[in-house]
């Protein structure tokens, strides 16, 4: 992809997600993380109805009568994403692969923390941590990420998401707001989770296909692992071999949706075909409630 096509390609995730976000998801994602606190802004004369307890008595004894203090809330917060960027995300069987999905719905939560003048940053990852960008503000850096999510080559094709968290851990000292982007066909990140989640504020988004659920029976079919690049031979008339995949399937989404919940996060699963829109707001609406 040349640097023209790349460009066009930005533009065209900057208008659909920024839009969602503007009219959307801004006001949704504010409600949704709280600031770090209430800060200290200015003095003001007191007023029927305030709480006695914000009184300032060094400016009230200064100017014999009562002035309060007045406080809001600390609302600069720190957004990353952490996207998985292995091979199984290339996969997609309606219009577009996971990645493109993934990448729309990050672009989305960016321009919705820009909205609200917290920092975005990146984290993109295989079986190790393949692109760190620090967060930052402003819409010239969320384009930068969304550049990244579209061009970026990764140097392996597994998933790690262990190495991801443990790294995360280290780099980001302050709690944050964290999205895990994933298909989650990965297992053994519960530790991980559950030290990362007692810090940050973190939410696993799983985006997968209608056919990963469970294989179709048609016949003989030669089928790319993605992880590993290695094409086998799958009998699909086999109704043994579509009842163990579906259930080694279902224990690696067990495994994601359990696991969040053990650690006090939270969990949204979307398909490629179906409207990620929805399932962001619902989850944005019912974690402000």
């Amino acid at each position: 992809m040349d640097t023209k096509e790349i460009l066009k390609k930005v533009r065209k995730i900057e208008i659909k997600t920024r839009r969602l976000s503007d009219h959307i998801f801004s006001g949704e994602y504010h409600s949704s993380f709280k600031g770090r606190g209430m800060t200290f802004s200015e003095v003001r004369q007191y007023q029927y109805g305030d709480d006695i307890r914000t009184i300032d008595w060094n400016v009230t004894a200064r100017y014999n009568e009562p002035f309060v203090k007045v406080f809001e809330e600390e609302r600069e917060l720190t957004m990353v994403l952490m996207v998985d960027v292995s091979g199984s995300e290339f996969f997609g069987t309606s219009e577009q692969f996971k990645r493109d999905t993934i990448t729309e719905i990050s672009a989305t939560l960016a321009f919705s923390a820009i909205q609200n003048n917290d920092k975005v940053g990146l984290l993109l990852f295989s079986d190790e941590v393949e692109l760190f960008i620090p967060p930052k503000k402003g819409k010239t850096h969320v384009l930068r990420i969304i550049r990244e999510l579209i061009e970026f080559k990764p140097k392996s094709q597994r998933t790690n998401i262990e190495q991801a968290l443990r790294y995360l851990s280290n780099v980001m000292k302050k709690k944050a707001i964290l999205f895990i982007l994933s298909d989650f066909m990965d297992e053994g990140y519960d530790n991980a989770l559950k030290i990362v989640g007692r810090k940050h504020d973190l939410t696993g988004i799983r985006v997968y296909d209608k056919y990963e659920e469970e294989i179709p029976n048609i016949g003989m079919v030669p089928m790319l692992d993605a992880e590993s690049g290695k094409t086998i031979l799958v009998n699909t008339s086999s109704k043994k071999v579509r009842t163990k995949y579906k259930a080694h399937y279902l224990k690696l989404v067990d495994e994601f949706e359990n696991t969040f919940k053990r650690s006090g996060s939270g969990i949204i699963n979307t398909r490629i075909d179906e409207s990620y829109v929805k399932k962001l707001l619902g989850y944005f609406k019912q974690k402000g409630a």
